[in-house]
């Protein structure tokens, strides 16, 4: 029989020591089911429950479970996560919402008990947010589908089926668009002066929500007319960075103006704040967060620190956007 790692020779409970281990990139998918009624399901579809936005609130606690799994699994090593992913199905017929959570990190152990975890605090919080309608809920079949990585490799549970991909309008719209461009407004990176950084770092952002990216760099002058035919590709996600400030060059937010059909103001305060925690100049930024038909349109600084802080405040929002945008279950 193998021994259990987190068990000594003398049989008492032990951190396993990691640090011999190589650092690789590593995924965990975790599911789970949450059982209730169909009208109440109808209702969450709906936004119609006395605690409105419930599975946007599941969301948010299923990724907060997930960062706090190493104070709550007392084993567990803290690990630096570099995404969480939590997708909700609904199922109305059945009465029922299936959970999905992919959890990746790079270090020297698995990251299976964040996606375990993740999924059972998301369960328990559409628990909370629907016990008032329907007390006897339950969250059942929790259990790991997928892990890679570390010595042992790839591992899948017979039976279950690939993690779902990113939400798209419909499925005419899903053959026709691409998943997500990221424009870079910089005179200078178009003209070869320097190498530009920022957009691949969004691009591999993107890549880890599967919103595989292409990367374009304009020069300020040329945004107009770039983000007019990014948009007429009809993206899932259309991400800009550069060309937010004051200075005369900058177009971007007038650009960005001109092409969104609805204005998503409070993200782009969000983004501010969230710079402007770190520095002043944030405040500065006149970017803008709206809609393009079926297009999300993010205007992000052109400073690598403004991108980080942009995509923190997204890495939340994003999921629960693109569900709006297809007309979903608000989530």
């Amino acid at each position: 029989m193998t021994q259990l790692t987190h068990l000594d020779a003398d049989g008492r409970a032990r951190m396993v020591d990691v640090g011999g281990k190589p650092e690789t990139d590593r995924e965990a998918v975790a599911r789970g089911r949450f059982v209730t009624t169909p009208e109440v399901v109808r209702l969450m579809a709906a936004d119609d429950l006395p605690k409105a936005d419930v599975l946007a609130t599941a969301r948010i606690a299923g990724i907060g479970g997930a960062k706090r799994t190493s104070e709550l699994i007392p084993l567990c090593h803290p690990l630096p996560l570099t995404s969480v992913r939590v997708d909700f199905e609904l199922d109305q017929e059945g009465g029922a919402i299936e959970i999905e959570v992919v959890a990746r990190t790079h270090g020297r152990t698995g990251v299976e008990m964040e996606a375990l975890t993740a999924v059972a605090v998301a369960g328990l919080t559409l628990h909370d947010m629907v016990k008032a309608v329907d007390p006897a809920a339950s969250l059942t079949d929790i259990r790991l589908v997928a892990k890679s990585g570390g010595k042992r490799g790839e591992w899948r549970r017979d039976g279950e089926a690939e993690p779902a991909v990113a939400p798209a309008a419909d499925a005419d719209a899903a053959a026709s668009q691409v998943p997500a461009i990221v424009l870079v407004a910089s005179t200078r990176a178009a003209n070869g002066v320097y190498e530009d950084t920022t957009g691949p770092v969004i691009a591999d952002w993107l890549a880890e929500r599967r919103l595989p990216a292409e990367v374009r760099v304009v020069a300020d002058a040329e945004v107009d007319a770039a983000l007019r035919g990014a948009v007429a590709e009809r993206p899932l996600v259309l991400i800009t960075t550069g060309g937010t400030g004051v200075s005369p060059t900058d177009r971007t937010p007038e650009a960005t103006a001109a092409v969104i059909d609805r204005e998503l103001p409070g993200v782009a305060e969000a983004l501010r704040a969230r710079g402007a925690s770190a520095t002043p100049l944030a405040a500065l930024s006149r970017g803008r967060v709206g809609v393009a038909g079926s297009t999300l349109v993010v205007n992000l600084p052109g400073s690598r620190g403004g991108v980080a802080d942009g995509l923190a405040v997204l890495d939340d929002l994003l999921p629960h956007l693109l569900d709006q945008l297809r007309g979903g279950d608000h989530s």
